[in-house]
């Protein structure tokens, strides 16, 4: 089941670490923090629906206001980027909401991951087997590149389409997963369909699913070809497991949820994702992992495959082809994806009327097209129940802000590059010392969090809500994530320094300073008791006090990391 087999994460409150870091030329923050996880914001999720018809879905209810304030502009930045900046919050607010999207949907990729590792010499003999390169490229272009939308859409679509780099088990496992992720970053903003035949023609996936050389059927060893891919395709990308009506509900017959596939459509389009093979057996080089599968005839089924109530048969690309159309005209696939989005964007229990809104614009963006990713994107990213400043009151709106998300908030607020082009910040998936997440190393396909997970034995839970990120939260992710930040904040890692100039000119006033970081990292929804809090901490440091101006830059970046507030996303 998509929800099952939880580890148990509570919210975690009132445990308080001291931390202390001195040196010469070092940050000092002796302040005492509680490190709080709270999810205020949540809201109801789809519900159980009856097998009736919805209603017709009615069209996104965008929010315009007259002007934008730069703390509506920062809560923007939240939801559509890997850290707002101060530059990038005055653009917002001159461009407006529409017009930042529009301007980001033009900007091209810089770079590719594939082209990165192998522009910086990671494509040597030595890398063979290994995954040097992975970490730093994906870092890298989360935290410098200027097409910010497109991470963030991309992160949220490997959150969906999960392939993580230790699950791959082919030579050059760096290439071949950076090949997969840049497959979800070029295709952002394209069409779903699209995505679906680019997964499921990459080496990445046909390795971390099982389905890359799968056989047909042996009738004398009785043999059958393997079925992860089909199943975790309808389950885990595309369909669900229940039929939904457009709004996310679940459709029951008397009072049981109506299933999406049975085992025999399973076997049925397992049938279909065999013979899909490398493109060449060369691997003295990375470069087959790039190029999409091939059919090995040999190993294809050509006899009939029945599946969701439909046949194919002579095997071959054509068959992959009426499999995908199948899946991508199913009734399930605008609610079922239209609701992880804006789970991974906005928020965790998106209201019934507004996963209709949007999925209405999924399957059909007002000129006839299904699955256009821009038109769903500018459906979620301007509805009312994204932009509206009722959010910030609301009990039933907003989510735990990601791990890697915190970190990279920081990154961009500090200026982070590494001239070395090393990005050092490696695998961050320890619980016990770093994030308990990075990018591209979810052990499974579940990812490190389901979309439908609530805390066990919580108000959450109790209330019917869900609330994905806290799969991952439990004490001691909480005090390793405050102990590795402050860490950070206070010096960077490897040739990555934090460069603070602008708040530094600041320092001397804790007012400014505190408002300006709390403007940018958390869109000013710190409440008044907490940002206080922080301007007497940063108060307890004279300005003339031996590294007094960054110490006090620093104490007011690591409270406001380590609040509840900055926690939640609103």
């Amino acid at each position: 089941m998509l929800d099952g087999e939880a580890a148990d994460a509570r919210a975690f409150a009132g445990d308080h670490e001291t931390l202390a870091e001195s040196g010469a030329g070092a940050l000092t923050l002796g302040a005492t923090l509680a490190p709080a996880f709270l999810l205020a914001a949540c809201g109801s999720g789809g519900g159980s629906g009856s097998g009736s018809a919805p209603p017709a879905a009615s069209a996104p209810v965008v929010v315009a206001p007259a002007a934008i304030t730069t703390a509506q502009a920062s809560r923007f930045l939240a939801q559509t980027t890997m850290g707002a900046t101060r530059a990038m919050i005055d653009t917002v607010v001159s461009r407006r909401y529409e017009g930042w999207i529009d301007d980001q949907f033009a900007l091209p990729r810089a770079t590719s991951h594939w082209d990165w590792l192998v522009a910086n010499g990671y494509a040597v003999a030595a890398n063979t087997n290994n995954e040097t390169g992975f970490d730093a490229t994906m870092w890298r272009q989360m935290i410098a590149e200027p097409d910010q939308l497109r991470q963030r859409v991309g992160m949220a679509l490997l959150d969906l389409l999960v392939v993580g780099i230790g699950g791959v088990n082919l030579n050059w496992k760096q290439f071949a997963t950076a090949a997969y992720v840049d497959v979800l970053l070029d295709n952002a903003f394209g069409n779903y369909r699209t995505i679906l035949d680019a997964i499921t023609t990459n080496a990445a996936m046909g390795s971390f699913l099982t389905f890359l050389g799968n056989r047909k059927a042996n009738a004398t060893t009785g043999a059958q070809p393997d079925e992860n891919y089909a199943r975790e395709l309808m389950q885990l990308f595309t369909l669900g497991l229940y039929q939904l009506n457009m709004d996310g509900s679940v459709k029951t017959s008397g009072g049981v949820p109506l299933e999406t596939y049975t085992p025999a459509d399973v076997s049925g389009l397992a049938r279909v994702f065999t013979g899909l093979s490398l493109a060449t057996t060369v691997s003295a080089t990375p470069d087959r992992h790039r190029q999409p599968l091939v059919m090995n005839a040999s190993l294809n089924e050509t006899g009939t495959a029945t599946f969701l109530g439909t046949s194919t048969s002579g095997g071959g690309m054509a068959a992959v082809k009426v499999a995908l159309d199948t899946i991508f005209a199913h009734p399930n696939l605008p609610p079922f994806v239209s609701k992880q989005l804006i789970q991974r964007l906005v928020t965790s229990n998106p209201s019934a009327a507004y996963i209709g809104r949007v999925s209405a614009v999924f399957a059909n963006n007002g000129s006839g097209v299904r699955g256009d990713m821009k038109a769903v994107l500018k459906a979620i990213l301007l509805d009312t129940e994204a932009r509206s400043d009722d959010a910030l009151a609301s009990t039933t709106a907003g989510k735990l802000r990601e791990p890697v998300m915190r970190l990279t908030a920081w990154a961009r607020l500090a200026k982070i590059n590494s001239p070395a082009n090393t990005w050092a910040f490696g695998d961050t998936s320890s619980q016990s010392s770093r994030l308990g997440q990075s990018m591209g190393r979810s052990q499974t396909v579940f990812n490190f969090f389901r979309p439908g997970y609530a805390p066990p034995a919580s108000g959450i839970s109790n209330a019917g809500l869900v609330a994905p990120e806290f799969q991952i939260t439990n004490e001691q992710s909480v005090v390793a994530y405050v102990n590795y930040m402050q860490g950070l904040v206070a010096n960077g890692t490897g040739d990555m320094k934090p460069d603070y100039t602008d708040l530094i000119a600041k320092a001397s006033d804790s007012a400014s300073l505190v408002d300006e970081v709390v403007l940018v990292l958390a869109a000013n929804q710190l409440s008044a008791a907490t940002v206080t809090a922080i301007r007497a901490a940063v108060d307890s440091v004279a300005t003339t006090a031996t590294n007094g101006p960054v110490n006090r830059v620093g104490i007011a970046i690591l409270l406001t990391l380590a609040s509840p507030e900055f926690l939640t996303l609103r």
